[in-house]
């Protein structure tokens, strides 16, 4: 396995494939990341730990995310049980380990959301969890949106360690810390692509939300704006999403499962 570092302007390649693979195969993409979403809130509603169970998935069903968009490519057809692909084909090893990955990247979710408790009392993390203390007459004289800020500020480390985390302990058998490194180093070292990358899918989401509820206001129907915002972000989310792909292509080459890798340095 080796690290690539590549200039900034290949962000902008990551996000142009994203938006060329979403277009090889729309409709099965659309199917994956609604199943996805349906699957996380029905986990979310186990009592108790519902809160924050679907966190513990998140990296074994990132890996499935990864497996449609590499067997898309490969010309191979793609159904919605490709989720579980991180848990059911690489082995019992494997799927230990995804689930211990799921199980430090809720620590450190919690931990992000504990940081943005010291600057408004626990208001966003209670939110975020669906506490009934957190509901919106909650959120009055709060400092929610620094809170926010605070918690994305954190939330960025953390997604640099967990970027590429999964796919290696599923696709190049390393284990979860050494897995973890080698995310953050490749982010880091390729952190000019990164920037551009998530500059341009922020601004493309920005973009598309003010353009439809500015042209929902001008026909007189800005009451139904959400009507046509949520299926646009839905697509829009699954372009993102496929571009992940990309930027894994772009910081480690064109390895696939099964190939012999060198995991005893980052590069």
């Amino acid at each position: 396995m080796h690290l690539i570092e590549v200039p900034a302007k290949t962000g902008y390649a990551w996000y142009q494939q994203g938006i060329w693979l979403f277009r090889r195969n729309p409709l099965a993409f659309l199917t994956i990341f609604f199943t996805y979403l349906l699957a996380m809130w029905l986990v979310s509603n186990v009592p108790l730990v519902g809160g924050v169970l679907p966190l513990v998935f998140i990296p074994g069903v990132a890996v499935g995310f990864m497996a449609a968009y590499r067997d898309t490519i490969a010309g191979k057809p793609v159904l919605p049980t490709i989720l579980i692909d991180g848990f059911r084909s690489y082995g019992r090893l494997t799927a230990r380990r995804l689930i211990e990955l799921g199980a430090l990247y809720m620590g450190a979710i919690v931990l992000v959301f504990t940081s943005s408790a010291l600057v408004d009392g626990g208001t966003l993390f209670k939110l975020m969890l669906g506490s009934p203390e957190g509901g919106p007459a909650a959120l009055a004289g709060t400092h929610v949106q620094l809170a926010g800020a605070v918690a994305l500020a954190c939330y960025i480390p953390v997604a640099m360690l967990f970027w590429f985390a999964p796919v290696l302990v599923a696709w190049h058998d390393v284990p979860p810390v050494k897995a973890l490194f080698f995310s953050l180093v490749s982010c880091w070292r390729n952190r000019g692509a990164f920037i551009v990358y998530a500059l341009l899918w922020f601004a493309t989401l920005m973009a598309a939300s003010t353009i439809i509820t500015l042209a929902m206001i001008l026909i007189g129907a800005g009451a139904f704006s959400f009507v046509v915002l949520f299926p646009a972000t839905l697509t829009l989310t699954t372009m993102l999403y496929c571009s992940f792909y990309a930027t894994y292509r772009g910081c480690f080459g064109l390895q696939e499962p099964g190939e012999p890798t060198d995991s005893t340095a980052p590069g």
